[in-house]
């Protein structure tokens, strides 16, 4: 099976490194484990180093961890599903939302389970993906605010995730002024002003002004020690707390170009080779069902060519890959995602030593 290697003292060295990072301004963090599928030991490791709140997109890992032990404050950061209500507010402390029917629901459902469910509503900054219109946040609030069951913790917005819209000055500034407005139209003060995720960071480093600003959700910078916007490595932070790794299955010497007529792929492409004469190539046992070959980074000198569901084809480029032998791999947030989800990976937990 592919291996993927965690070293848990580093994720928990990474994570306080952001909490004081983040705190020295005045700004929480809420870590999110959607990308290790809601690990408990990842998790744990996280909470030893100080984290006290956790969001994730799916309801089934916050049920998990909180099953598992896990302590503090559990936030469903994906808005709620209609058709799982009933555990959304059974399981989770607070939920992002955009939708004032997904709201009324939730409230209806804390009415039964005797509980008061918080909301952070979402707003729309230019990313596109969820968020309500800055022209109808004020509405929505004081409808959330009449309603039973329901508290509304604060406003949040998102950026980066789908249009790849970076966080500004202009567009956080705005944010600020819009909660600002809302806050001293209706005389209220929102205890969160959720103003992001781990591409906050250039922005965040830069601003001498992160204005109303006072929580990050981080998930990719505690996970994998980088910028979101670059995949640059943020200073001080380890990169390679996930170490993916594979064995060689076959090793050969074969032409780089393929013989025939070349047509679509397995997965609907039309691949293109440079013919190099015959090379030295080998095959790992680990293939896109695996990891994303866009974001594997080979420990060793070797070249991938291109990948099937499951197998890695690469250029061993004179390196002695025999059969049996293992490739370890740095990889990117999308690997992390597949590999962690995939039940043909298996993974190894190094145990947490303490500060590093």
């Amino acid at each position: 099976m592919p291996r993927l290697r965690i070293e848990l003292t580093k994720l928990a060295h990474n994570a306080r490194s952001l909490r004081e990072l983040y705190g020295a301004k005045g700004i929480r963090i809420t870590a999110v484990t959607k990308g290790v599928c809601g690990s408990l030991e990842i998790a744990r490791s996280l909470q030893r180093s100080g984290i006290s709140s956790f969001g994730d997109s799916r309801i089934d890992n916050i049920r998990r961890m909180r099953q598992g032990g896990i302590a503090g404050e559990f936030m469903l950061i994906r808005s709620p599903v209609p058709s799982v209500i009933r555990q959304v507010v059974q399981w989770a402390d607070i939920s992002l939302n955009t939708e004032i029917a997904v709201i009324k629901l939730l409230a209806d459902e804390a009415v039964k389970q005797g509980k008061v469910h918080r909301v952070i509503l979402m707003v729309e900054m230019g990313d596109l993906r969820e968020g309500i219109l800055p022209a109808n946040l004020k509405p929505i609030v004081e409808q959330a605010l009449e309603l039973p069951g329901i508290q509304v913790a604060g406003i949040g917005t998102n950026l980066a995730c789908f249009g790849g819209i970076c966080p500004d000055d202009s567009n956080m500034g705005a944010f600020s002024e819009l909660v600002q407005c809302v806050q001293d139209q209706l005389g209220i003060r929102f205890e969160l002003v959720s103003g992001g995720n781990s591409a906050n960071y250039q922005w965040f480093t830069a601003a001498q002004d992160i204005g109303l600003v006072n929580h990050l959700r981080i998930g990719e910078s505690v996970l994998l020690g980088c910028d979101a916007l670059t995949r640059e490595p943020i200073p001080g932070l380890y990169t390679d707390a996930f170490i993916l790794d594979a064995e060689v299955i076959e090793s050969k010497v074969k032409p780089s170009s393929p013989i025939g007529t070349i047509a679509q792929d397995a997965f609907g492409q039309v691949p293109v080779f440079e013919d190099r004469g015959d090379i030295k190539r080998a095959i790992i046992a680990l293939g896109r069902q695996d990891a994303d070959i866009q974001t594997l980074k080979p420990r060793l000198p070797v070249r991938i060519l291109g990948a099937s569901s499951d197998h890695l084809v690469v250029d061993s480029a004179g390196q002695p890959l025999a059969v049996g032998s293992r490739v370890s791999f740095d990889i990117g947030y999308s690997t992390l995602l597949r590999a962690m989800i995939s039940p043909y990976v298996e993974k190894v937990y190094i145990p947490d030593r303490g500060e590093v």
